[in-house]
């Protein structure tokens, strides 16, 4: 079901490399609308348009924005668009394939790209960190934490999947690490797109952010608007598996970020949430690492019930006692909710993403030489119901 319908430009609200930011005038009432730029051309104020209005119809976590379709000529014809030039389109990997909207990308892999050679010949991350996370907001702890405990020195990747919102562009929060250079450059996967580079995978991705981007470390995530249906397995968030197995794979080190929530009111989010112990007690065949921040006793006991009912403890796991996670997201000026919650509300939350970037940060201090010892099915016990 796609619902459509036309409005009026009134004002442009801000404009970047990826975006138009518009207020559209639909049946008197004013509507915040996003204009990708690679996806049609600039509109101003008083051009007529068409919209994608499904996902605030519906009450999504879209954030209320309705989509820009097209510029309209007249009240009965459609004008032809042409997005913005970018270097990009001279690619021939097409995203959002088979869909009025495809678009061709110049991707890391591809023969014409000035980096094909390279990943001809890569097949190992050598032991850099990977970072897992399975909700967007967690970059930014992670991020903030990892770069103050490296004094700023390491060139830190992320890579976006496809599993939520597709345009790099619609998030203002990686705009922001960007521009504090707490993230270094941008990789999107798969029909994500608008990346500082375009791969076809996860595992290209990650090799081209440590050998073309020359990453000291990524962290992986979905975009905005990760999808679920109040099932185990019914959620995108379910990726983390695979992507951790294929970081030990790759010869990475392979961290999983748990999503934890005390303030989270719904049973399947209480402690750590029944996707995190989904995805890493019945999906991962590998073993990953862990950090947890040290919250009150109590606390700290039903995460390491959890961890065992599930068999999260065949994992390597660790409780930081140091934090500032929250000190730090205030420093940076980083206004980052998570379903709606801010740092103060959900504190739990935003410091697993920190415990994370803590220990990537030690590591990248550390001299120490990086040896895998996790092999895909090593010793995983039997799961327990």
């Amino acid at each position: 079901m796609l619902n459509r319908r036309r409005g009026r430009v009134r004002s442009v609200q801000g404009v970047s490399t990826h975006i138009q930011r518009l207020l559209v005038e639909i049946d008197g009432e004013l509507v915040p609308t996003v204009n990708y730029r690679v996806l049609a051309a600039d509109v101003h104020p008083g051009d007529l348009i068409e919209v994608n209005t499904t996902a605030v119809d519906l009450g999504l976590g879209t954030g209320g924005t309705h989509f820009l379709i097209s510029r309209i000529d007249s009240d009965h014809d459609m004008s032809s668009t042409t997005s913005q030039s970018s270097p990009k389109e001279t690619g021939h990997i097409m995203k959002l394939r088979y869909t009025p909207l495809q678009l061709s990308t110049l991707s890391v892999e591809e023969e014409s790209s000035l980096y094909h050679g390279i990943l001809q010949e890569v097949d190992s991350l050598e032991g850099m960190p990977v970072l897992v996370g399975s909700l967007h907001s967690l970059i930014a702890p992670a991020a903030a934490v990892l770069q103050q405990n490296t004094n700023r020195s390491a060139r830190l990747v992320y890579v976006m999947t496809d599993g939520a919102a597709l345009p790099l562009g619609f998030s203002r929060l990686v705009a922001s690490l960007q521009n504090q250079g707490l993230i270094s450059a941008t990789i999107t996967i798969g029909h994500a797109f608008g990346g500082d580079l375009e791969a076809v995978n996860i595992y290209s991705a990650l090799l081209a952010g440590r050998h073309v981007l020359k990453a000291d470390a990524c962290i992986v995530a979905m975009g905005p608007g990760v999808v679920g249906t109040g099932t185990p397995f019914g959620t995108t968030a379910m990726e983390i598996a695979g992507i951790l197995d294929g970081v030990n794979a790759l010869g990475g080190r392979a961290v999983a970020i748990p999503r934890i929530s005390f303030a989270d009111e719904r049973p399947r989010h209480y402690g750590i949430s029944h996707h995190t112990l989904t995805a890493l007690g019945k999906l991962c065949h590998s073993r990953c690492f862990i950090p947890f921040p040290q919250l009150h006793p109590e606390e700290d006991e039903l995460l390491r019930q959890q961890c065992q009912i599930a068999a999260l403890d065949r994992h390597h796991l660790s409780f930081t006692t140091e934090d500032n996670t929250l000190q730090l997201l205030q420093d940076y000026d980083l206004h980052v909710t998570s379903m709606g919650r801010t740092a103060q509300e959900d504190p739990a939350f935003f410091r697993a993403g920190g415990a994370a970037g803590r220990l990537a940060a030690e590591w990248i201090l550390s001299a120490e030489k990086w040896e895998p010892k996790a092999q895909l099915g090593d010793g995983i016990p039997p799961m327990v119901d």
